[in-house]
């Protein structure tokens, strides 16, 4: 019983304790259930696509205006499939009957569509 108190009375130190999470767990577990999980954490990760109103859209405009006329780089947020997705580069082009932007970094030049743009940033 002395045994016993003594360990009570010990304090012990978790930081030393490193647990391996759910990878012991996963030995037991069916491609399945896997499976599920993996899904199930995907679609737990979508964010919601952001509702502009005029303010936001003016906004976006204004940017992309003093972007192209001072030919600077920016940061283009869009939102595709519940994820953000950041673009750097300078705008060569804008296509308003494609309803597209033309743009290019250092190293591609991508086009963007104007209703997945969610923010625009001017950096220079």
């Amino acid at each position: 019983m002395e045994y016993f108190e003594e360990m009570i009375d010990q304090k012990l130190d978790m930081s030393k304790v490193r647990d391996r999470g759910s990878k012991k767990w996963v030995a037991m577990m069916l491609p399945e259930h896997v499976a599920q999980l993996k899904h199930y954490n995907e679609v737990t990760k979508k964010v919601p696509r952001p509702d502009l109103d005029e303010c936001d859209l003016d906004a976006i405009q204004e940017n992309i205006d003093i972007a192209m006329k001072r030919n600077v780089d920016l940061e283009i947020k869009t939102w595709e499939d519940g994820k953000f997705i950041f673009h750097n580069g300078k705008i060569t082009r804008v296509d308003l009957g494609r309803r597209t932007i033309e743009m290019e970094d250092v190293f591609k030049s991508f086009v963007l569509r104007l209703d997945k743009i969610v923010d625009v940033t001017v950096l220079g």
